[in-house]
């Protein structure tokens, strides 16, 4: 049998959807200000996942443009039907809740059919026994907030031919405790004759947590589980190692098990940086009611799926290692910040990865030319060879480990053709402010048309060490930098770190430059490689 390990997708990937389609299994994710939009994962065991590619891959489906860096794609839900897979989601920087369809899960998707009229957040769809499709969603208490976070949740038809909500809309449950802040991300199920609604509520901070309701009729009224909440880790305390957990979506089986998709989040003396995660937890049923990870009732390490184990061909590597010289596309886990310009990347056979100078700082709330990976450790290594050119007009490039625009630490590298030399330096934005905290000047060969240099930065927890080479030798240019104000208790939002390659500044529009490679390991907390 496959044995999940949780998280079950490490770093950022929050508000986990699922859906079941015969033996194959589809899970998709937020991605907020990041492009391409809602990463599609494939498995048959529940335990092994692999991405097949992103739903919203292209600019037209997904504007993006100013938006900051915890706006943009909120909480997607994936479903199936008749033929037809569906994501349904909101945009919250540009046209709201919408959905996208395709007959193959791995694309293309479709142009997003906005629907103006559903107010709100967190949409999802339900597919009733005769066909019947419904939405339900989550908006503001319509006779007005009594505090904030006083939401309801509601449902309403959605005609599939017209794609159009039709019929009256209404209001079905507000949460399962009193005074309830923040009843969201809702789903819809039906089972023996219920109607059951699983939802977040308390928000997704340390009291987050998983309810249910149900009802005989798919309007209600919904009687509240007496077990509530189902699923919740705020009762552990804030030395617990996994907390924040909620946001959940029920799948069964094949061979009619069920189990649940949560995030949660996994902090280092309280802070977060890898964001919200997504974890797998069982799911029996007993007296009408899902009960989650019994005679537990918490997260688990290991979760045995009942399913025959489906490691893929190739099995899922620690480290992460790519070598743009040899490269026909990137992959699809690459993440760019916003709506990327396309002439500013370019892959070129036998040189690497080009990033043009000339685009904006990483601290503003535009599309820079970032090119970047989830943080999926606690502890790992990002190294990267790199060409400078002799005439970058005082642009920088380097790599980057990027919480926000308004939070991130940033090894910089300028070349300075007519000193003979590069300048190092390593910033810590906080609150949109750069502070240099590090720097070396170092020589180089008079007249050299590109110059090399192998950048490394090593995370160890909330610390991080960089440290340079080329025909100079090895440096290390900074260590025991303290990363904290990368977590979210810090920066806030709903993002996890990534790090990546990247170019900024400089006046000559045509220079580039050009990184061989990209290695991504992770590491122990001494630094060795796992």
């Amino acid at each position: 049998m496959a044995i999940a390990k949780n998280p079950i997708l490490s770093g950022f990937y929050p508000d986990p959807s699922l859906c079941a389609v015969g033996d194959d299994f589809y899970l998709v994710n937020s991605t907020f200000a990041y492009f391409p939009g809602i990463p599609i994962m494939h498995s048959r065991d529940l335990a092994h996942w692999e991405q097949i590619g992103n739903v919203m891959d292209r600019a037209s489906q997904l504007p993006l443009q100013g938006c900051g860096h915890s706006e943009g794609l909120f909480a997607p839900t994936i479903r199936y039907h008749a033929g037809v897979f569906y994501v349904i989601c909101t945009n919250v920087s540009g046209g709201g809740n919408f959905i996208v369809t395709a007959s193959d899960p791995a694309g293309p998707w479709s142009e997003p059919c906005y629907l103006p009229e559903a107010a709100g957040i967190d949409p999802s769809l339900f597919f009733d026994e005769d066909g019947t499709c419904y939405y339900i969603g989550t908006h503001p208490n319509p006779k007005g907030c009594r505090y904030d976070g006083d939401w309801f949740i509601w449902i309403q038809e959605l005609d599939l031919k017209t794609m159009r909500l039709v019929g009256e809309a209404k209001d079905v449950w507000n949460g399962a405790m009193r005074h309830v802040v923040w009843p969201e991300g809702p789903h819809l199920y039906k089972k023996d004759s219920y109607y059951y609604i699983v939802h977040a509520e308390g928000g997704t901070e340390f009291r987050h947590a998983a309810a249910v309701c149900r009802s005989r009729s798919i309007w209600g009224p919904y009687e509240n589980n007496p077990c509530n909440p189902i699923l919740t880790h705020r009762h552990l305390g804030k030395d617990y190692p996994v907390q924040c957990v909620g946001h959940g979506d029920l799948v069964e089986t094949p061979a009619g098990e069920w189990y649940m998709s949560a995030l949660a989040v996994r902090p280092l003396e309280g802070h977060t940086t890898l964001g919200r995660e997504t974890f797998l937890a069982r799911v029996v049923w007993e007296d009408g009611w899902p009960v989650v990870n019994p005679g537990i009732g918490r997260l688990t390490d290991t979760v045995e799926t009942g399913l025959t184990d489906r490691k893929p061909v190739e099995p899922e590597r620690m480290d992460m290692v790519y070598d743009f010289a040899g490269m026909e596309r990137l992959g699809d886990a690459f993440l760019f910040l916003r709506n990327p310009d396309s002439d500013s990347y370019s892959l070129c056979a036998g040189e690497g990865l080009k990033l043009s100078y000339g685009g904006c700082e990483l601290t503003r709330k535009a599309s820079s030319v970032y090119v970047g990976l989830r943080q999926r450790h606690h502890h790992f290594r990002a190294e990267t060879l790199l060409s400078l050119p002799p005439c970058s007009g005082q642009g920088e490039a380097g790599i980057a480990l990027v919480q926000s625009n308004e939070y991130h630490l940033r090894l910089a590298l300028i070349r300075d053709e007519a000193a003979q030399a590069v300048q190092i330096n390593v910033y810590l934005c906080e609150q949109g402010i750069d502070r240099r905290i590090a720097g070396q000047t170092l020589s180089v060969q008079p007249n050299e048309d590109r110059v090399e240099i192998g950048l490394s930065l090593e995370v160890r927890g909330l610390t991080a060490a960089v440290k340079v080479s080329g025909g100079f030798g090895k440096v290390k240019v900074a260590e025991d930098v303290d990363i904290r104000s990368l977590s979210t208790e810090t920066a806030g939002g709903f993002v996890g770190c990534t790090v990546g390659l990247y170019a900024a500044g400089g006046d000559h529009k045509d220079a580039c430059v050009v990184f061989k490679n990209l290695t991504y390991s992770e590491i122990n907390s001494e630094g060795s490689v796992e």
